[in-house]
């Protein structure tokens, strides 16, 4: 049962292709919850299924692609059983959503002022004035000097940085308890992305905003995240809190992960360390383990799959869990 700080709790999170889902497995089995307020970050290789999740659950998956879940609430409101108007109106409210790409999300032919408030105008009914006194207000906030003239602006008029702010800002308009940002930085070069980063975490102070905040960036995660998920082949594989990140990492994909984050301490003539292999295919990982063909740690244990066994605060699927605990 949801506590009333819980926002988001999702329970055996399915995603597939097809309409049935009976195509390839993308996603499988996924759980976990949110609070308010908190920043939780999911991370993992192109592929791991990190925005296939961040997308089913804000029910923005491509055509064909279809999810199921054994319980997905939202504001104590179950949207595997609730109406589509229901559902809808849920997530239209209190859910919103930032791109990686701004420049593709943001319609080049339509004024920014325009699609700010689209949504309050809708939901709220608020009158246009006061609808883009808001948005002018939120793009202050995202520290976007001239909001009055930026509204007036197509989105090629705007650099890169300020598209991902202006983004940011229209998610904001509804005052959503839940933000999801799908790599919101990957396209912005390191100066802005950690302007990004700072503002995210001062939103979430200031608003008691929950955000999922996807990436692969496990190092970016960390700085601004109070847990963080990692998956691995559409699975959950480790669910930790950040500051047990570099220290008490018990699955070997996770360590892996943190191992290949280059430093600044760096022997420049040693070969930088990388994850041999590939992710398996979608349609053909089998029932062990996803990673133990990739694993140096791997046994004949590894041809059963490891169930996500719960340690205090700390989840992992690994039969070395224990192990690597005391390692």
């Amino acid at each position: 049962m949801m506590s009333a700080e819980t926002v988001l709790e999702v329970a055996n999170l399915c995603v597939g292709v097809g309409a049935q889902g009976e195509g390839a497995s993308l996603v499988r089995d996924v759980s976990f919850s949110m609070r308010r307020g908190e920043i939780v970050g999911v991370v993992g290789e192109s592929g791991c299924g990190k925005s296939m999740t961040a997308l089913a659950i804000a029910d923005l998956l491509p055509v064909g692609v279809t999810s199921s879940a054994d319980r997905l609430s939202f504001e104590g409101v179950d949207l595997t059983t609730a109406d589509r108007r229901t559902a809808l109106r849920t997530r239209g409210l209190n859910q919103a959503v930032v791109f990686q790409d701004p420049q593709a999300s943001l319609n080049p032919a339509l004024k920014l002022g325009t699609q700010m408030t689209e949504a309050v105008m809708h939901h709220q009914r608020l009158p246009r004035a006061s609808a883009l006194r808001r948005a002018a207000e939120n793009l202050s906030e995202v520290k976007i000097a001239g909001a009055e003239q930026r509204l007036r602006e197509y989105p090629y008029q705007l650099s890169g940085g300020m598209r991902q702010r202006a983004m940011i800002a229209m998610g904001l308009m509804m005052s959503p308890s839940l933000l999801i940002a799908d790599e919101p930085t990957t396209a912005l070069d390191v100066t802005v992305q950690a302007d990004v980063m700072r503002m995210l975490r001062r939103l979430n102070a200031e608003h008691e905003t929950a955000i999922l905040l996807v990436s692969h960036h496990i190092a970016l995660l960390q700085q601004v995240c109070s847990r963080i998920l990692v998956m691995y082949a559409g699975e959950l594989v480790e669910d930790l809190p950040s500051v047990s990140l570099v220290k008490d990492a018990r699955h070997p994909y996770t360590r892996a992960l943190i191992a290949s984050v280059p430093s600044l301490a760096h022997d420049p003539s040693r070969r930088l360390v990388t994850i041999p292999g590939t992710l398996p295919d979608p349609g053909a990982r089998g029932d062990g383990c996803p990673f133990r063909n990739r694993c140096n740690e791997a046994d004949e244990r590894c041809d059963i799959a490891p169930p996500l066994t719960r340690a205090g605060d700390h989840r992992v699927a690994c039969w070395r869990a224990e192990e690597n605990a005391h390692a």
